[in-house]
This record gives structure tokens, sequence and C-alpha cells, in this order.
């Protein structure tokens, strides 16, 4: 199942993909699962959202706004260097554990919508990733039962504003400038994918790929970060993981090669789908409703 978050007549709600319409299940769901994340924690949400879908109106995707797949996540804790090939490319050194760091919720935008070029900036980075999302709660998740407490896989663009990402070693300013960072369509429920570490993952830019790898050359397995993660920090349902990029980043190329106003991006992940924005001026951005 394809599962999304959008706005409609003014009213925040989720809905479910079929025959390429928009099965708009929060309505007949009502106040018992306000919102995306509150249906998934549930351990029979796929049950609940496919007897739904029957009652449900169904809506042509142009008459409703998608939003981030999950659209305020109490947590996002993005994975650094977790590609061979891109730690190479940076030049940084292989550490034991994966390198965190975390996002803030109005940092990120939906498919479709503009990823923002911050005025004070002309280095904005693409970085194709593959994000997890949590539907069962879990603390201290021992990995051979971590993948049992997902709820779904998505595309994600942590887009990454390179010279303040520089400014010390801590990569948080780079990551958090708002709607830099891209997540959706759709949220690809577990059971469509067969294994998370067997998915061709790529970025275009205008067209031409520049990234292009398999999630099986992760240095740390998606089962491995959450039992990790977790040990840190209980995770709960609509907690995304963003796992990591591949190598090919702009910033790395000889010249470098940063996204600029006008330009389309596309994340493709193979069974999970193609997330595509294109690049607009800081001058461009006005609020959503939430």
């Amino acid at each position: 199942m394809r599962l999304c978050s959008f706005i409609r007549n003014d009213r925040a709600g989720y809905g479910a993909l079929v025959d390429n319409r928009i099965a708009d299940i929060s309505a007949v769901l009502g106040s018992n699962y306000p919102t995306l994340a509150e249906l998934i924690a549930h351990s029979q949400f796929l049950e609940i959202a496919t007897r739904a879908i029957d009652d449900a109106q169904l809506v042509a995707m142009s008459d409703l706004q998608l939003l981030p797949v999950i659209p305020a996540p109490r947590k996002i804790i993005c994975v650094g260097l977790n590609y061979q090939d891109h730690l190479a490319e940076t030049k940084h050194a292989p550490t034991q554990l994966p390198p965190l760091f975390s996002r803030f919720a109005d940092s990120q935008c939906a498919h479709g919508e503009p990823i923002i070029l911050p005025s004070v900036s002309e280095q904005l980075d693409f970085e194709a990733e593959l994000a997890v999302v949590i539907g069962k709660a879990g603390r201290h998740v021992e990995s051979d039962a971590a993948l049992g407490h997902i709820a779904g896989y998505s595309c994600y663009n942590d887009g990454s504003i390179r010279d303040w990402q520089t400014h010390s070693s801590q990569f948080l300013p780079g990551k958090n400038f708002p709607r830099t960072g891209a997540f959706g369509p759709f949220l690809v429920t577990a059971d469509e994918i067969a294994d998370p570490q067997d998915l061709e993952i790529a970025c275009r830019l205008n067209g031409e790929t520049v990234q292009s790898a398999s999630t099986s050359q992760m240095i740390h397995s998606v089962a491995s970060l959450i039992s990790y993660i977790s040990r840190i920090t209980p995770l709960g349902a609509g907690d995304v993981i963003v796992t990591g990029t591949p190598g090919g980043v702009g910033f790395t190329r000889v010249p470098p090669l940063f996204m600029k106003a006008g330009d389309v991006v596309e994340v493709v992940i193979e069974h999970v789908g193609t997330l595509r924005n294109y690049v607009a001026p800081e001058t461009t951005l006005s609020g959503r409703a939430q």
C-alpha cells in the first residue's frame, strides 16, 4: 500500500493511492486516527486502512496538496557517511559506529514543492536517500527484530547547504534550512519491500543521473541503524530515519555541482518511487498550512 499526507479544502489529511487517485481514508477514520503517524502506530494499520478505502472518496491528485509523508515527525534522525564511495569522496575517516545528526520538521518539503535555495548560500547539494518510517515503538531493539518496527519506506533528498555544514565538525547547520529536505511522495508499506538492502537508488539533476548505487552498499544496514539508534533514544510511530547517501554528491566534483534556481531534481528508489522537486530561491518561500 502507498500512503500519503496532504491538504485538501484547507484540511490536513492522509490517504492511500488507488488507481492513480487518493482514497481519503482520513475522512473515514476521523478522530480515531487523526494523523498518518497515529494510524501506523496500530499493529493492524494495513487492515484498518484497507477497510477504510471501501468507504473513502477518491480524489484526483491535482485536487490536493501533498505534504511530507510524515509532516511533523517527533524525530528525524539522519545518518552520515553510510556508503563507502561517499565516505571515500568526502575524505572522512571511517568510524566504527554511524555518524548521526537531526533535522527539524520545518526543514522538510513535499514531493512537487520547491526545495529552497537559501539567500545566504549558493552551495545547495543533492543527496538521494532511503527514508525509513517507524511504526512499532521500541527501545533497545535487537537487530534481528528491527525490520518488524518499520511501517514503511519513502524517498528523501537530504539537501545540504555545504558551506554552512562545514562551519564546524557538526553537520546540523547545513541540514536545517527551511524546506531543503524533500520527503515523499508516498510511504510504501513494509510488506511491499522484500529487502531494504536490495534496492537501486539514484538521483537525477535536470534529467542527468548524478548518483547511482544500491542500498546493498550501505556500511550500516537499516536493521543495525534501528538497533543502534533505539539504544540512544526511544523510537515511536512516525519517527523517520534517513539512511545516508551514496557517492556522486555535488561538492566533491571538479568543478563542484550545486543545485540552482530552476533546476529539477529527482530521487528514484526501486519499488519505492520517484520524488521530484524543483529548486526556487528563498524569496519564493511562503507559509504552508499544517
